[in-house]
């Protein structure tokens, strides 16, 4: 409707050019293709709400695309000739096609976006890869909008976890990634019966910390058998990363002394009983749990906080025009002390994404206790799932087909719900060909192309668009019209929950049209050639909102 909406807010405003015309979406379109909100005119203008609605009724009138317009309770609501609507959306998609919804708010623009950054100690549980897959659709989004995007993972290679690891990697001869949460979950029962074990535990971190070569190479080793582990897991879902940025890069960095100088100038590091160097943050809004922010151990020596914020800074000097990060709700508080170390040292601190945790039956997920679910094997399971469903429709079982449905079954669900819920996922749901899934988003897909493959002689007719008037033909090329502003939002608030729910809402629109109207018997050649079009501008939809959201689609099902 971008199209509509933009002559008819500068009809309006060649009248009053100082207030703003928004626009909002009728409850169907038996009531408005797209309605003009006029309190904003009635209250600027001090004027009766139906004078103005009597006014912008006749402005709006005047534009020859228009057939009428219905007032309803301070609302004009507007009816586009439907000829007009038809082609002026479906010529555009199918002209634009893989670009078609992007507003190109990015061009000449960069974005830096750092998403993942799980601990390198085990494979990924499904939990985690919530981080991945929304972090992968939000640069998916962005790059799509125009911008040049940048993928960092920051690589978490330091504290006792890793050396934990280390230690019990130490005793075998060869290790590799398949054996790193049995030997995570191993060591960590050992020191719960050997608590004198914790000693070597500290004493690989202190050689690390020191400058140690030959034990910094053995804790690059070993976390980069996991990085590369982990990483293989997540490009099999279509997830990847331009630059893996370690932490202890930061161990040996004179930027952190310089940090610490400039905190000191700014009256707020303080030193505790200890002798740590701590930061008073009493100044800023936070909770009274946290008004200090521990940097140093007692003996100077730096503290994760220290160097994430020295990783912070450096991403902020590269001057991106957004700068994202992906955490989980859990870091609420401490992106909170961060962002305030940000602004007391004149830097700007990173658009946060918070997400919410992904739930099974036994509740939240985690690695200590071995209690978890690992999205390889999530993924052989969604695989296997898959499979048996496939195999219900058809002779057959391809495994590339399989493996779309199953991660992208895996995927929407996840990506579906919006980022500050927990997902409970369910197999039965995110399987389904049927409701809110991926599959059914597929599935439609497919049944396109099925249709397309028997109309092949329709495709260079040239449609008369007149002819599509039916409520369901009207219905979806309206929902396809929503696209643009619907990337709009989506980039803005860098939720793709927002473009799955459009996605969804798209395939159902079209499964009325589909069942309600015939298409290859459709009661005329003019009528079946400008239904065709139709479908192909629906084609182009759900094909592009797929990849951005990283879903494969398949052309039989």
């Amino acid at each position: 409707m971008r199209f509509f909406q933009e002559q008819i807010k500068n009809q309006i405003q060649m009248k009053y050019e100082a207030i703003e015309v928004v626009f909002s979406t009728p409850p169907n379109v038996e009531t408005g293709h797209l309605s003009i909100p006029c309190f904003q005119f009635s209250r600027a203008l001090r004027r009766s709400l139906q004078e103005v609605v009597d006014e912008i009724s006749t402005l709006v009138m005047q534009l020859s695309f228009i057939e009428r317009v219905e007032v309803a309770g301070g609302y004009v609501n507007c009816f586009i000739r439907k000829k007009i609507l038809f082609e002026t959306v479906i010529t555009e998609v199918l002209t634009r096609k893989n670009s078609f919804g992007s507003n190109h708010s990015g061009i000449h623009k960069k974005a830096l976006v750092e998403h993942t950054s799980i601990n390198p100690n085990a494979s990924p549980h499904v939990g985690r890869a919530r981080n991945a897959m929304i972090g992968d659709a939000i640069v998916r989004l962005l790059r799509f909008e125009g911008y040049e995007v940048e993928v960092h993972y920051f690589v978490n290679d330091i504290g006792k976890q890793i050396a934990m690891l280390l230690l019990g990697a130490m005793k075998r001869e060869e290790v590799d990634f398949q054996d790193l949460l049995a030997l995570y979950i191993e060591i960590n029962t050992e020191l719960k019966d050997n608590p004198a074990l914790e000693e070597e535990v500290f004493t690989l971190l202190y050689q690390l910390e020191n400058g140690d070569v030959k034990v910094r190479e053995q804790f690059r080793k070993l976390v980069n058998i996991c990085i590369s582990g982990q990483t293989a897991i997540l490009k099999e879902l279509g997830i990847e990363y331009d630059y893996f940025d370690y932490e202890s890069d930061y161990l040996f960095s004179e930027r952190l002394d310089e940090i610490l100088r400039e905190l000191k100038i700014t009256g707020q590091l303080e030193e505790d009983e200890e002798g740590r160097y701590i930061l008073n943050q009493s100044q800023y809004a936070l909770p009274m749990k946290a008004p200090y922010l521990v940097l140093t151990r007692k003996d100077k020596t730096s503290l994760y906080p220290l160097r994430d914020i020295a990783y912070t800074i450096d991403k902020a000097k590269k001057q991106a025009d957004r700068n994202i990060i992906i955490l989980g709700e859990d870091q609420k508080l401490y992106f909170k002390q961060i962002a305030a170390v940000m602004d007391l040292l004149g830097h700007q601190a990173p658009e946060v994404v918070h997400y919410s945790f992904v739930l099974l039956a036994e509740g939240k997920m985690a690695t200590r206790n071995g209690t978890v679910v690992l999205l390889e094997d999530f993924m052989k399971e969604a695989y296997g799932k898959a499979k048996v469903e496939i195999a219900k429709r058809r002779e057959q079982v391809d495994e590339n087909t399989a493996k779309a449905i199953a991660y992208g079954a895996v995927k929407y669900s996840i990506l579906k719900t919006s980022n500050d819920k927990n997902v409970t996922f369910d197999w039965e749901n995110a399987l389904s060909f049927e409701g809110d899934s991926g599959p059914y988003i597929q599935y439609s897909l497919a049944r396109i192309f099925s249709i397309l493959r028997n109309c092949t002689d329709q495709k260079d007719h040239k449609p008369d668009y007149s002819l599509l008037t039916e409520i369901e033909e009207v219905d979806l090329i309206i929902e396809i019209a929503k696209l643009y502003e619907v990337i709009i939002q989506s980039t803005k608030l860098l939720s793709p929950h927002i473009l799955a729910n459009y996605l969804y809402s798209l395939a159902q629109k079209f499964s009325r049209f589909y069942h309600q109207h015939s298409i290859i018997n459709a009661s005329s050649e003019s009528i079946k050639s400008a239904r065709i079009h139709l479908v192909l501008a629906v084609k182009q939809v759900i094909m592009n909102c797929l990849t951005i959201l990283g879903i494969d689609y398949v052309e039989t099902m």
